[in-house]
């Protein structure tokens, strides 16, 4: 089974239908490959790093890299004086 192959099933395993599947494969390796690029390392690193945010964000997960700092909560409606 290629890389490709195994990719596709987990996502299929996520709920992805196959042919969406097929294509969130094809982008993980892209990115994977790009990642390793940039930031000088091991594409299998890169691939990791991206399969964890997949598996985070699965779950509902926010990653600390994507929290703000102080991340404040979200405003809460407030009615105008005398509505």
């Amino acid at each position: 089974m290629t890389e490709l192959e195994q990719l596709t099933a987990l996502c299929e395993q996520l709920g992805a239908a196959r042919a969406q599947a097929a294509t969130m494969a094809a982008q993980l390796l892209k990115r994977a490959g790009q990642l390793a690029v940039e930031r000088g390392i091991a594409r299998e690193a890169a691939l990791s790093h991206l399969l964890n945010l997949l598996v985070k964000g699965h779950a509902g997960e926010v990653p600390k890299e994507f929290s703000g700092p102080g991340e404040n909560p979200p405003a809460t409606e407030s009615k105008p004086p005398n509505a």
